[in-house]
């Protein structure tokens, strides 16, 4: 009798009689090896399940990226070509894209010439309130002609073209192709003779600005970022309370005029120097320091006896800092790459105008004072160089633990 009838036999009379006692510890054995063999058997079920749910799990990993590669990556291309007369232009969106916003299915189907072109109409109604391009602030009409399949790029390619009475001064561009898909974004390419400028339009941004390199253009950065400049020291009072802690003392149009006059040198070393990413500390060491440049000041105006008057030279060694100061602003501009050096040279400008502007109504207020009652003139530079070096102390905490703000 074999091994396997040995240990099959007994156990098949299980439920037919009753052991002998002698029997009974084979019996025992016997009813052991059996549940060592079906406890094996749900083991080795357990890992053939297990490997089936990893390979499940894998075949799902290796099969996702396939799945999201069908989904294609959601760009348009915009180029525009500036020309004496007009700017042409073509317009490359994916076929996906257009199909979802003219209801065909499959998208597949705008590959057919015939259909792309029955549908091209369809399509300029789509563009025309999510495409704009203005010349001097004045909106252009454009004209689309036509339509051409691009079947290794599964898009369409649309021409328009916009006519100029004159050769403008600045270009904006303003895009949001397909408002359903939050991720995607236009690729803007401007050819201008040679020179080409690039910019990626997206929900975070929907517009941009070319600033032409002619002398149309020119004027056109000027008028932007000369009144800039004048809004930013105006509206920054950090860098206005510097100035009029530097103004406390008092003084003749020619001494105040150097002091303005070296604050602004040095800032526009520095702000120059950043803006062309040159030199660019992190904000978070530069507002600090203008605070603490602030409270300088506020304490030399209380310490300085009948010495010998340095706030032109405080002026210019604080003015380096201040300019990175500037040049954070200036960064989120925008600068035009075809017209930086106008540009820093317009937003310098418009700063310092407009710290003479500050410099001639505080000074003027601080002359009258003095006139009437020197008394009064020396409460005021006491009392104003405290405030100055509160400010600059509270910026300064703030700045430093509290970078968020505190109210």
């Amino acid at each position: 009798m074999t091994r396997a009838s040995a240990l099959n036999g007994p156990g098949s009379n299980f439920h037919r009689r009753t052991l002998p006692l002698a029997a009974v510890p084979r019996a025992r054995r016997n009813a052991e090896l059996a549940e060592s063999a079906e406890s094996a058997q749900k083991s080795l079920l357990c890992v053939f399940c297990g490997l089936c749910v990893r390979l499940v799990a894998v075949a799902a990993v290796l099969l996702a990226p396939a799945t999201a590669a069908a989904h294609p990556v959601p760009f348009s291309y915009l180029d525009l070509r500036l020309q004496p007369d007009a700017i042409d232009g073509t317009l490359v969106a994916h076929i996906f894209d257009l199909a979802h916003d003219l209801n065909i299915e499959p998208a597949e189907r705008l590959l057919d010439p015939a259909v792309a072109a029955q549908q091209s109409a369809a399509i300029v109604r789509l563009f025309a309130n999510r495409l704009t391009v203005s010349a001097d602030g004045r909106a252009l009409t454009p004209q689309w002609s036509s339509t051409d399949v691009l079947a290794d790029r599964q898009s369409l390619r649309l021409s328009l073209r916009f006519a100029l009475a004159g050769r403008p001064g600045v270009v904006t561009v303003s895009a949001v192709m397909f408002p359903y898909d939050p991720n995607h974004q236009t690729f803007l390419n401007i050819y201008e003779g040679t020179a080409l400028t690039q910019a990626i339009l997206d929900r975070g941004r929907t517009g941009f600005e070319y600033f032409a390199g002619t002398r149309q253009g020119a004027f056109a950065v000027v008028g932007k970022f000369l009144p800039e400049g004048i809004h930013h020291i105006l509206i920054g009072p950090d860098h206005l309370l510097f100035l009029v802690g530097l103004l406390l003392l008092g003084g003749t149009v020619r001494q105040l005029a150097v002091i303005v006059t070296s604050f602004t040198v040095a800032h526009s070393i520095t702000l120059s120097l950043a803006a062309l990413n040159i030199v660019s500390p992190p904000a978070r060491i530069i507002e600090p320091a203008i605070a603490l440049s602030i409270v300088y000041i506020g304490a030399d105006n209380l310490l300085i006896r009948d010495g010998r008057d340095v706030r032109a030279w405080i002026a210019f060694s604080f003015g380096f800092i201040h300019g990175f100061g500037f040049a954070n602003v200036l960064r989120e501009m925008d600068l035009p790459p075809r017209a930086l050096g106008w540009s820093l040279f317009s937003f310098n400008i418009g700063v310092e105008v407009g710290q003479l502007l500050v410099v001639a109504v505080v000074a003027t207020a601080l002359a009258a004072l003095r006139s009437r009652s020197e008394a009064a003139g020396r409460r005021l530079v006491f009392a104003g160089s405290v405030v100055v070096m509160a400010a600059g102390a509270f910026w300064f905490v703030q700045r430093v633990f509290f970078p968020g703000g505190i109210s």
